[in-house]
């Protein structure tokens, strides 16, 4: 009798043959990381530009009558006259401000010793005992310590310096590639979206539903963040300009960077200048800023983000407070981003887990009858259901 041919040596060659690929495959998205490492960062800035400008993008595209190149570079063209040409201008006036504060500061130098005797002497007498008690009380320890920090931080800030100096070649070449690759992105960003979403190895509806939550943390990261944050650094520059603080607009930049991290905020910047205006004798000018900062910048986060985001994200301020925080240790400053990106995508993955498991269990119920456990956990019958 005829004896079938085994199929053991043909499924165990195909089986070699896709674990071959696949070890290729990863190896070689290992390498392209790898070698795309030094430029992530402005990689990064470029694709999360390119989604909050797609709508830009679209217009001029409808402007050029569906020409993708020259509505591309028109795209660019006014993201870079309206934001970094600005962003550029307000960052060389914030090192002049900052220059000419340290050599204020070197020129004359604060009576720490009589801004000392004030602060002491207007605490409560409970208070007072507790800084005796730390060993603060004496204000040869406070202006030791303060010495060994001011020695510290001139330390840390001429090495920034260097660096700064002798990476400027790279910053400018980062700035090129980031707009190079931000044109193709506001020209090709939803065919190359499309072709990922195709490409992953996941549902097609679950791959949907994940870009979708994506783009819309993107946007609520960047819209109830960032410009949360742009408007009440102005709000605080203009305050303080108001009640002659110098290097105004250096504090403002402050507030705004302080802004982008949830809990501490801008209080951090305005609340230490307007109690020390207070206690330098300009009563005035600390009562007008501690009065714009607990009324008018701290309000600015609850009127305007619901008026630019639309809904809430969903994620946690603790989370965000502690993603921020991890982001910023691991990333430096793009972490400010990265970190909550990273908690939303975080959730709405699990979100859409969650979903994914209640429609098969629906779906079971509809076509076998059986019981299934609801959202709050209670059981369900097919007939309730």
């Amino acid at each position: 009798m005829a004896t079938q041919p085994s199929q053991a040596g043909p499924n165990r060659t195909e089986g070699l043959q896709q674990a071959s690929f696949l070890t290729i495959l990863v190896v070689v998205s290992l390498l392209m990381a790898v070698i795309v490492y030094p430029f992530s960062q402005p990689l990064l800035w470029a694709a999360l530009a390119a989604i909050m400008f797609q709508p830009l993008y679209r217009r001029m595209l409808r402007q050029m009558r569906g020409k993708r190149n020259p509505a591309a570079g028109l795209s660019l063209l006014i993201i870079f006259i309206v934001v970094l040409v600005p962003a550029a201008w307000i960052a060389s006036m914030v090192v002049e401000q900052a220059i000419m504060l340290i050599t204020t500061l070197q020129q004359n130098p604060v009576d720490v010793a009589a801004l000392f005797d004030t602060v002491y002497s207007s605490l409560p007498r409970v208070l007072r005992e507790a800084v005796d008690r730390s060993g603060w009380g004496d204000i040869g320890v406070v202006q030791t310590r303060l010495q060994e920090l001011l020695t510290q931080s001139a330390g840390i800030i001429a090495s920034q310096a260097v660096s700064i100096g002798s990476g400027a070649l790279g910053f400018f070449l980062s700035l090129g590639v980031g707009l190079y690759v931000m044109f193709f992105l506001l020209r090709d960003g939803e065919r190359i979206g499309r072709t990922v979403l195709c490409a992953i190895p996941v549902e097609r509806s679950i791959a949907d539903r994940l870009a979708e939550r994506f783009l819309g943390i993107v946007r609520a990261t960047i819209k109830g963040t960032g410009v949360v944050a742009v408007v009440q650094g102005a709000l605080g520059w203009i305050a303080l300009m108001i009640a002659g603080v110098p290097s105004a607009l250096l504090f403002g930049v402050l507030m705004a960077i302080f802004a982008l991290v949830p809990v501490i905020g801008a209080g951090a910047v305005w609340l230490p200048a307007g109690l020390y205006l207070l206690i330098s004798g300009a009563t005035w000018q600390g009562v007008f800023v501690l009065l714009v900062g607990f009324f008018v910048i701290s309000s600015a986060d609850n009127v305007l983000r619901p008026i630019l985001v639309g809904r809430d994200t969903g994620i946690p301020d603790w989370i965000i407070l502690v993603t921020t925080l991890g982001g910023i240790s691991l990333l430096g400053f793009s972490g400010i981003v990265v970190g909550p990106l990273v908690a939303g995508l975080f959730l709405a993955s699990w979100s859409i887990l969650r979903e994914q498991r209640q429609e098969d269990e629906e779906v079971e119920v509809r076509e076998g009858g059986g019981i299934r456990v609801d959202a709050d956990g209670h059981s369900v019958s097919a007939a309730e259901g």
